[in-house]
């Protein structure tokens, strides 16, 4: 048997290989030897030499990071300086509406002049101009009136159409005026049952009409629809049925009359002694003085009529002026609710110093109906 060369044997410096390390000699080393080269390990040739220190093969470019802080080491002063914060402006507080200038109104509470917030002067020249053509027509021939309430029935349902249409409802205008003249028509020669017939007809006649523009929007065009067919001709219907006896031509001066009192002592009473308002969110002109002054305006030019014209008993025409002053009253108030609600002073610009027709009517209408409730009870036909 042979024995091994010294160059054979393990560990011998003489080996093809190099010794192993021992175990815990690479942890004998310092952190600042490992994987440096020299320590453990050559580092090949072809690796250029590293002067800034870095350990690894793979360059690393800019600084080294910050090791993270531990909690107890100290917060570094920023030398960041915040901008100071601008401070926000104040916005003005509102003006109370007392305190706010004709200009600075909303449309519907702007005065077109004069206290009372019209044209004096072209106001009562139209107010005259009307009640003339009203009575000439009335004394002359009564058909020739009931001409003149057609017309200005039709133009107040085009006044308002046109209203509604600028506060995004669309009611159908064609069967408005159709109906409007089949209901007064009817009325004249039918009477009552007629003026009925002719509504429901002319409110179906929205409803399908509007059907053809198609699903979008149809119940508030078809409503406004019905409300324009309501509010002006089938109101406006009573008047012609105050017209149709023989007497007719009284009932209605009586009418327009005690109407006209209730506009002029209202207005009379609200510049001279107006003070506490009555609808201020609705119409801030309107006063409890103003009020007051026509009832008893309504009174005194109503009970003549009652009496002298009509046959009535003289408590007759205090109930029927004092009825009329509440009626107009209430009409003014809810054309001037209808315009607010749109966003306009005026339903038209026919008429100067008035606006339109419609802002003419809007005091008859409820109080013809009114009106020939009461008179068929205070001094029937």
């Amino acid at each position: 048997m042979t024995t091994p060369s010294a160059a054979d044997r393990p560990g011998s410096p003489e080996s093809g290989t190099a010794p192993l390390p021992r175990y815990g000699s690479r942890a004998a080393q310092s952190s600042d030897t490992l994987g440096r080269s020299g320590a453990g390990r050559q580092q090949p040739a072809s690796w250029p030499a590293r002067t800034d220190g870095d350990t690894g093969p793979v360059p690393i470019v800019g600084d080294r990071p910050a090791p993270p802080l531990r909690p107890t080491d100290p917060v570094p002063p920023s030398t960041d300086v915040p901008e100071p914060l601008e401070p926000e402006p104040l916005e003005p507080e509102p003006l109370e509406p007392e305190s706010l200038e004709p200009e600075e109104l909303p449309t519907t509470e702007r005065p077109a002049g004069g206290r009372a917030g019209r044209d004096l002067r072209a106001a009562v020249a139209v107010g005259v101009g009307l009640v003339a053509v009203i009575v000439a027509s009335l004394l002359l021939w009564r058909p020739a009136f009931l001409a003149v309430l057609v017309a200005a029935i039709l133009v107040a349902v085009v006044e308002l159409t046109r209203a509604l249409r600028a506060g995004r409802f669309a009611p159908p205008l064609v069967p408005l005026l159709v109906g409007a003249l089949i209901m007064e028509g009817l009325a004249w020669s039918r009477g009552p049952t007629g003026l009925v017939v002719g509504f429901l007809l002319t409110a179906l006649a929205v409803l399908l009409w509007r059907l053809g523009d198609g699903p979008a929007g149809y119940l508030k065009d078809a409503a406004s629809g019905v409300l324009v067919a309501l509010y002006v001709p089938l109101l406006a219907g009573f008047a012609v049925l105050l017209l149709t006896p023989d007497d007719g031509a009284a009932r209605v001066l009586a009418f327009i009359a005690t109407v006209v009192a209730s506009d002029v002592g209202g207005y009379t009473a609200g510049v001279l002694f107006g003070k506490h308002r009555m609808a201020p969110s609705i119409s801030p002109k309107k006063s409890w003085e103003g009020m007051a002054g026509s009832v008893l305006a309504c009174m005194l030019v109503a009970t003549p009529f009652v009496v002298l014209a009509l046959d009535g008993p003289w408590w007759g025409g205090l109930v029927f002026g004092a009825a009329l002053a509440v009626s107009a009253t209430v009409g003014d108030l809810g054309e001037s609710l209808i315009k607010r609600d749109l966003g306009i002073k005026d339903m038209g610009n026919l008429l100067p110093g008035h606006g339109g027709i419609m802002d003419r009517l809007d005091s008859l209408l409820p109080s013809a109906a009114v009106a020939y409730l009461l008179l068929s009870v205070l001094a029937p036909v």
